[in-house]
């Protein structure tokens, strides 16, 4: 089983990153081959300084290899190094229908929000369909918000093998029946994170970058301290029990407390007679027992770029290997 996924070199990563994906990204290292890339092709829709982006692309490479991606297992690589991703971009957008793109979830979330509609937030599903089919991926594990851009890569591989396979049939796309051929972009499946967690930011709303409401990991620990304490909450009395629904410090405790110790806060937190404060000290005390040895590697790696680079420069050697043949098939087919 050859499992893909990339994250967005837009900004310095947090807790949100952790627990709704890379906790359970970095698993799937041990199951089968693993690629991990930074889509930093993709941060170009948002970032818009070229010494940013190289620093927010380096800081992403950390923090995976300082939360446990061991490049010995798994993959790791820059997506502006894999230069054919770009070329089968182009190829694959010439068979997808305008409609499918202008239905993109992604495309219509971030229009309400108000970001200008360029064509690389239009086309940005056709990349994502790229970098997923170019390395012939079975499993791409998503968020449910994510799985509209599985169909797609999955419609558009189809139809291109429609187009350019002869004797492709797509009842039948590894082509086991006799008379049909199998196809050359393999139909990728979403993988579900049924145990990501939605982690809710310092103001209650989910933790996003562009909310302003993040917590990092690798954060200089005064800033993080501060982040910790900033948590909104409400005026409940000390002696009350508190709300559950919709707290930030109740679920972050949740996330990152050990689930024994969380019973017994869950417990107080409940029948009351211990204020907020004391709440955010403990979750102080989780963040740093959960990423006390992480942080440690953060700062080690920090000083080692060259390290970094070469990890980065071998991956994308060994990235390159498995989507070459898919790449040489590609072309062949329409006539390049």
């Amino acid at each position: 089983m050859r499992t893909l996924s990339g994250i967005q070199s837009s900004g310095v990563l947090h807790l949100g990153n952790y627990y709704g994906a890379i906790r359970q990204f970095l698993e799937l290292q041990d199951q089968g081959e693993a690629l991990f890339f930074i889509a930093n092709l993709h941060a170009l829709n948002t970032v818009r300084d070229g010494a940013q982006a190289r620093s927010l692309t380096q800081e992403t490479a950390l923090t995976y290899l300082a939360l446990g991606l061991d490049p010995r297992k798994a993959i790791l690589f820059r997506q502006s190094d894999i230069a054919e991703v770009c070329q089968l971009y182009w190829i694959l957008g010439t068979v997808v229908p305008q409609s499918n793109l202008e239905r993109a979830h992604s495309y219509k979330d971030k229009i309400a929000r108000g970001i200008s509609p360029d064509f690389g937030l239009f086309a940005y599903p056709v990349l994502m369909a790229a970098d997923i089919l170019i390395y012939g991926t079975d499993v791409v594990p998503v968020g449910r918000d994510q799985v509209q851009h599985i169909e797609f890569a999955r419609d558009w591989a189809t139809k291109f093998n429609q187009t350019y396979v002869p004797g492709y049939d797509p009842a039948d796309p590894e082509g086991k029946e006799k008379g049909h051929s199998p196809g050359i972009l393999k139909l990728p499946r979403a993988r579900l994170a049924e145990d990501a967690e939605v982690v809710l930011g310092t103001d209650g709303q989910k933790m996003s970058k562009s909310y302003g409401n993040t917590i990092e990991m690798f954060a200089d620990e005064k800033d993080v301290k501060k982040k910790i304490m900033g948590i909104k909450t409400d005026s409940t009395p000390v002696e009350a029990g508190k709300p559950v629904e919709g707290n930030a410090l109740h679920q972050l405790l949740k996330v990152m407390a050990p689930p024994a110790d969380f019973v017994e806060l869950d417990r107080s937190w409940r029948a009351g007679g211990k204020g907020y404060g004391d709440y955010k000290k403990k979750l102080l005390e989780c963040f740093h027992a959960t990423f006390g040895e992480a942080r440690k590697r953060h700062a080690e790696l920090s000083k080692d770029p060259a390290e970094v680079e070469r990890v980065l420069q071998d991956g994308a050697q060994r990235a390159r290997a498995l989507a070459a043949p898919y790449v040489d098939a590609v072309r062949r087919a329409v006539g390049l």
